[in-house]
């Protein structure tokens, strides 16, 4: 049987008409194309979302009877260019996150689509701040200081899957905490943090290298300087992931920390599992009652002010990213693929051959947006518009 398959497209680099060969599962090869191209059809790295917390109504961090029902968030994202992507697990009680690591390991183990889309698990708390405002959306109760020996027992249910931590290093013994992640292969984030300046330098000595969802999960109001924000934007050492529905930060905050961290500033959707919905009101268990706006603004229900999470997936950032011409389409692509992908795998390059074949045809549109043409997951065409 011939798995090859060939695609043609301009690079979302700069513009140059490609031809690209895959079999195996691979690329066998990347050269001029020997055709024309389309104008506005480009090729690039599939997007790679390492914050999701659920999507198109299912939620990972709920218990389901039918654990392969999940499966349908790999299929869904595909379909708006998500090749890889991260569960996260939010704060909760040590037994029920367990619950939660070993659905996951056996929805890998019973989906092989799944297994393949799935990179790694993502654990945001119990180890972040107590404090009302950066604590944001995570139950209070289940909130508590950094333990090796419970995050071990997790690292081990997951089978090696858990590839992230978020956690605030306000805790006392955070950095020996951060430490042993290091160690073990786990990228350690800050967030949900109420750390001081000397707290997040200490972390990033410690190995911390980004910051999770920068300028969310934080006070209202902050003291002028020095604050945790200041902190973070001012240490080289750190990336950081953005949410960019419109909603999470204004245009120009986004301007502001793209010209701090430039190539250290990455997407995330954070999506939690409304995203993909139809507008309306809803009943969330985490959360309670909220609503889903037109225009895609989740709020608690009682406060249209208050957010009550992510209702975007990953190519909605690029788009708000793109129409607000906050970042080049190259800037923007690599933002939701290359860059979160080399926080774990720092060499790679889509184009390169021998690579796997992770990769997305997409159209540019007259509003100056995208729309996903062509998934390719492991030299696989898994969603065609």
């Amino acid at each position: 049987m011939d798995d090859r398959l060939t695609l043609f497209g301009k690079s979302y680099r700069d513009g140059t008409p490609l031809e690209i060969q895959i079999s195996g599962g691979k690329l066998i090869s990347s050269k001029a194309s020997s055709q024309p191209v389309a104008e506005d059809v480009f090729i690039g790295p599939g997007f790679q979302d390492i914050q999701v917390n659920g999507y198109a109504g299912l939620d990972y961090n709920f218990l389901h009877d039918d654990v392969l029902a999940l499966g349908q968030i790999s299929k869904e994202l595909f379909k708006v260019g998500v090749t890889t992507h991260f569960p996260t697990i939010i704060t909760n009680s040590a037994d029920q996150i367990s619950k939660l690591i070993r659905q996951v390991v056996s929805l890998r183990e019973k989906d092989k689509s799944t297994n393949q889309s799935i990179g790694g698990i993502h654990i945001e708390g119990p180890f972040i701040s107590a404090e009302d405002g950066p604590r944001g959306a995570h139950p209070k109760e289940f909130v508590q200081v950094p333990d090796w020996d419970l995050f071990q027992k997790w690292i081990e249910e997951s089978e090696g899957l858990i590839r992230m931590v978020t956690l605030s290093p306000e805790w006392k013994g955070s950095g020996a905490f951060i430490e042993k992640c290091v160690e073990n292969g786990i990228l350690v984030s800050i967030g949900h943090t109420n750390a001081t300046h000397e707290q997040i330098i200490n972390a990033v000595k410690a190995g911390a290298r980004l910051s999770t969802h920068l300028g969310n999960g934080s006070h209202q109001l902050l003291a002028r300087h020095p604050n945790y924000l200041w902190s973070q934007l001012a240490e080289d050492q750190l990336s950081a992931t953005i949410i960019a529905d419109g909603y999470h930060l204004p245009a120009e905050v986004i301007r502001v920390f793209k010209k701090a961290k430039d190539e250290k500033l990455l997407l995330v959707s954070d999506s939690v599992s409304l995203a993909g919905m139809q507008p309306g009101d809803y009943e969330m268990h985490i959360g309670g009652q909220v609503t889903l706006t037109p225009e895609g603004k989740l709020h608690m229900r009682s406060h249209s002010k208050m957010l009550a999470g992510s209702a975007m997936n990953i190519l909605q950032g690029v788009n708000f990213l793109l129409k607000n011409e906050l970042a080049t389409l190259s800037e923007t692509w690599e933002m939701a693929s290359i860059r979160p992908l080399r926080l774990f795998v720092p060499d790679v390059d889509s184009f390169q051959v021998g690579e796997k074949a992770d990769l997305i045809l997409a159209k540019m549109l007259p509003n100056n947006s995208l729309e996903i043409l062509k998934t390719i997951k492991n030299g696989r065409e898994v969603y065609a518009s």
